[in-house]
């Protein structure tokens, strides 16, 4: 019985045993790429977080192609429950712009943690500095002790002033 399904059995085991070490690998770029940039551990979780679900299912397409399910029944399957994710999430979508500009400022890194910066919002302008940047907001100190949480996605549409360089950042204002 095992015998028909003895390459399946061996591919599944190869491809088990490369995932483990891409995990790793991906870990190891996440955390050098954070260093050098000397980005906080939160947000490096996150990060990584992210990327190791996106590369769970890409290895859990590899195995269910080798087990002889066609790309194209996978693919199907896939836009199927993300179309019905979708359609149940529209309603927060919010979220999911947040997070995408939670990971495009963790990559770009135009401010860091400890800089001062304006908002230049028409309704709600403001300067503070920053305490925390985390998937779904940038949580902010006013020189009057109020503590601002505002959403990332607002961070790439509104202009931004950065007022006072973090001490420890040797990085060029970008």
């Amino acid at each position: 019985m095992l015998r028909e399904y003895y390459s399946e059995i061996i591919a599944t085991m190869i491809t088990v045993l490369l995932y483990l070490p891409s995990k790793k690998l991906l870990y190891y770029i996440i955390r050098s790429f954070s260093t050098k940039v000397g980005r906080r551990d939160s947000r490096v979780n996150t990060v990584i977080r992210l990327f190791n679900t996106l590369l769970t299912l890409i290895f859990v397409v590899f195995i269910l192609t080798i087990w002889g399910v066609k790309p194209d029944n996978v693919l199907l399957t896939l836009t199927s429950v993300f179309t019905v994710i979708g359609v149940a999430m529209f309603a927060q979508w919010s979220l999911l712009s947040n997070i995408t500009a939670g990971i495009l400022l963790f990559f770009s890194f135009p401010f860091k943690i400890g800089d001062v910066i304006k908002i230049q919002d028409k309704d709600f302008p403001f300067e503070a500095e920053i305490l925390d940047i985390k998937a779904f907001c940038t949580i902010f100190l006013t020189t009057e002790g109020e503590k601002i949480s505002y959403p990332n996605n607002l961070l790439l549409q509104k202009g931004i002033v950065i007022v006072e360089k973090n001490k420890s950042s040797d990085d060029p204002i970008i």
